[in-house]
């Protein structure tokens, strides 16, 4: 069976460690053939993801915190040196002060709102825009959101706002870059124990919640998240742009639940 990504090159943002989402797919992305690029952000998390970046054969391990236009800058300058062109981009990057996350979204601060957009959603614009120009033969950007974007979900507050404006971004810079032949999606996940995930409240409860009210009676696992993006940023998936794709056991169906 040939590999669905054998050639391509791939930046990946966001992996944090072996047990996030950015991880998974980064794997599955390597398992299909394609070159890896993985960036972190300073030096606290430097050496945790060089250590992944070698277990996944990354060519390269890159610094970028995408709220400094400088080091945006630097990130594609090392790429335009090599490899040069850009297949597809994953962006698995969010934020939310714990504070916002923990009260009532009424109750969210000025500085934190705009901390939350401007890492979990603009970041998105920044990025498509500084690598657009690598993606010479087009490509594919992929970002990852949640159902809280569309449904109020409890204790997801801010975020849930943040990643709203995350996916308006995602039809707005797919139509933008359509003509290039960049393609432009997102997956909506459903809920994964993640190092970030553990930050929301009742996070447990949440979990059970989806697995008793899902149609497969169960929660997602982040290598069905990982194929998707496969699918996303392969030929397979060269007619699909604009989309929010729901990788969540059908959970985002679901009206009303009765207890039994």
């Amino acid at each position: 069976m040939s590999e669905l990504l054998a050639g391509k090159t791939a930046l990946v943002l966001g992996v944090a460690n072996r047990w996030s989402i950015a991880y998974a797919i980064s794997s599955a992305f390597v398992r299909e053939g394609a070159s890896l690029i993985l960036t972190y952000q300073g030096e606290r998390q430097r050496a945790t993801v060089e250590e992944l970046g070698g277990e996944l054969k990354a060519s390269k391990v890159l610094n970028c915190d995408v709220t400094k236009p400088e080091e945006v800058e630097s990130l594609v300058a090392s790429l335009r040196e090599a490899p040069g062109k850009i297949d597809a981009v994953v962006h698995s990057i969010a934020f939310a002060n714990r504070d916002d996350l923990s009260r009532p979204f009424l109750e969210t601060s000025r500085d934190g709102f705009l901390l939350a957009l401007e890492v979990s959603a603009y970041s998105l614009v920044t990025v498509a825009r500084a690598v657009a120009p690598l993606m010479s033969n087009g490509g594919s950007v992929t970002t990852l959101t949640y159902l809280g974007s569309t449904r109020v979900v409890q204790n997801y507050n801010v975020m849930g706002v943040a990643k709203a404006a995350l996916e308006a971004s995602v039809r707005y810079l797919a139509s933008d870059l359509g003509p290039r032949n960049i393609r432009v999606n997102a997956i909506s996940a459903g809920p994964i124990k993640t190092a970030s995930a553990r930050g929301i409240k009742d996070f447990s409860k949440v979990l059970d919640s989806v697995a008793s009210l899902a149609p497969l009676r169960r929660n997602t696992d982040p290598s069905e998240v990982a194929d998707a993006a496969v699918f996303l940023a392969s030929d397979l998936g060269r007619g699909v742009t604009g989309n929010v794709v729901f990788v969540d056991a059908g959970f985002q169906i679901v009206g009303i639940g009765l207890s039994e």
